[in-house]
């Protein structure tokens, strides 16, 4: 397996404000598998996606990424890994406003030795035209379609997208989720996406439901639904 994620405990506060966020996780993902967390708010799911990413420390547990495990990195090791292998889209853009949308995604381009053509990526996005706006120009999916250009140049080996269509309307949302399939199909990466809306569980190869902080079922998606056909 690609990614292991082995007995994740998590824990905030102290005494008797002390809440079990994730009470001991186990999750395996092969390479360039889809994977949607589902649940409701104050499931665990962000929190298990951030001690993925290396954002969080998880309390006990471990995380294996493609055999090497994070808890033998040293804090270096961890950063240079998050910025070569690791994507991030956010609900909120968290774009520079003083950059133009080429710009922003080339932010990530640097960040790697193995960067994806920024030319070809923003035709992909459908931002080859809007190249030169800054953030203020652009609308909120067109903000969107950026930060998931500056996550993907990087062309890395896990995407974590968190709410990503949770600011944006229906059509939008649909837009997105049709990008991030494709950026999945097209370079292979291993995608993990948080997301409360259930009818996104139908795009994924693999579908996990957290309820305080466990995982209730995990189901695999014999048959991937496009995000195009998705309803809601």
């Amino acid at each position: 397996m690609f990614l292991e994620i082995k007995q994740i405990k998590k824990s905030f506060g102290q005494g008797d404000s002390r809440v079990e966020v994730l009470r001991g996780i186990d999750l395996s993902m092969s390479r360039g598998e889809m994977c949607v967390l589902l649940g409701p708010s104050g499931s665990g799911k962000s929190t298990l996606l951030n001690i993925i990413g290396g954002i969080d420390s998880a309390d006990e547990g471990e995380i294996v990424i493609d055999g090497e495990p994070m808890s033998h990195m040293s804090e270096k090791k961890l950063t240079l890994y998050r910025r070569r292998h690791l994507g991030y889209i956010f609900q909120m853009y968290n774009l520079i406003p003083n950059l133009t949308v080429r710009e922003n995604i080339e932010v990530g381009a640097y960040l790697s030795s193995k960067a994806l053509d920024v030319d070809e990526l923003l035709h992909l996005l459908g931002l080859w035209e809007h190249r030169g706006k800054v953030p203020s120009q652009l609308s909120g999916g067109q903000q969107q379609r950026t930060a998931i250009g500056r996550a993907v140049v990087k062309n890395p080996d896990i995407l974590l997208c968190d709410e990503p269509t949770g600011a944006l309307d229906y059509k939008t949302s649909k837009e997105i989720l049709k990008l991030i399939e494709q950026v999945n199909r097209t370079y292979g990466n291993t995608v993990i996406m948080v997301t409360h809306n259930d009818a996104i569980k139908h795009m994924a190869d693999t579908v996990v439901r957290l309820k305080d902080g466990q995982i209730r079922d995990t189901v695999r998606n014999e048959h991937r639904v496009s995000a195009q056909e998705l309803e809601w």
